[in-house]
């Protein structure tokens, strides 16, 4: 299917509003997974042309994806990726353990950005930060779509290495999210050291639910539940 190249409009206009001269697109991967950590990918490329066929990750074959991660590399003025573990999801939940990820990837770039453009409409980053959300800005903006490949062909590589101990879960090809095979290999086996335990599909496994980590709400805010998806979907 046709798509628009992304382009550098909204860094143009961060730059014009802001002054902000050196800016970073950044977006997160599996968010929605099952296991494995969440993976924030912040990205600095300036105003040059991009790779043809840059866009969201998500549009790409595995074949190109793969392809224009390994351009991507080289032709970015720098990135960094960040990392929050299963572990650290179950204590914070997922917009701190997102925030946590997109601070550990942006301290990691050589030189602190400005300016963030992040995709979405929520801005789990904040302050101090200088935040300007973009919705399908992984389609739309040059960095954020070079953020968006870089980080899903690196957590993809990341879950196959941990899935070498797990073969029955498929994590090579499943990246973690809830496939037929995953789903299969946790009713059979449980959930792996890689797995969130604080997550609602642990509630469609009598056998596994004893296991299940629930975080106290002392704040009063509600329980988290996007990608907290049980078996029944």
């Amino acid at each position: 299917m046709p798509y628009e190249p992304p382009t550098h409009t909204v860094e143009r206009s961060l730059r014009a509003t802001t002054g902000a001269k050196v800016i970073a697109g950044v977006d997160e991967v599996g968010r929605g997974a099952w296991a494995g950590p969440v993976t924030v990918c912040a990205a600095i490329t300036g105003l040059r042309r991009p790779p043809a066929g840059l866009t969201d990750s998500k549009l790409l074959t595995l074949k190109r994806r793969t392809e224009l991660e390994v351009e991507l590399r080289a032709w970015v003025t720098s990135y960094a990726l960040g990392h929050a573990s299963p572990e650290e999801i179950d204590t914070l939940g997922m917009t701190a353990a997102l925030r946590l990820a997109a601070v550990r990837a942006l301290e990691a770039l050589p030189v602190r950005p400005e300016a963030v453009i992040l995709d979405g409409k929520h801005d789990y980053l904040g302050t101090p930060w200088r935040v300007r959300t973009v919705i399908k800005g992984d389609q739309s903006c040059v960095a954020v779509a070079a953020a968006s490949v870089l980080a899903k062909v690196q957590r993809d590589k990341m879950m196959a290495e941990l899935g070498v101990d797990h073969a029955d879960f498929g994590f090579a090809d499943n990246a973690g999210y809830p496939s037929p095979v995953h789903k299969a290999a946790l009713a059979e086996r449980g959930p792996t050291p890689h797995h969130r335990l604080s997550w609602a599909y642990l509630d469609a496994l009598p056998q596994w639910r004893h296991l299940k980590k629930v975080r106290s709400w002392v704040d009063g805010s509600a329980p988290e539940i996007e990608g907290q998806l049980g078996f029944d979907f």
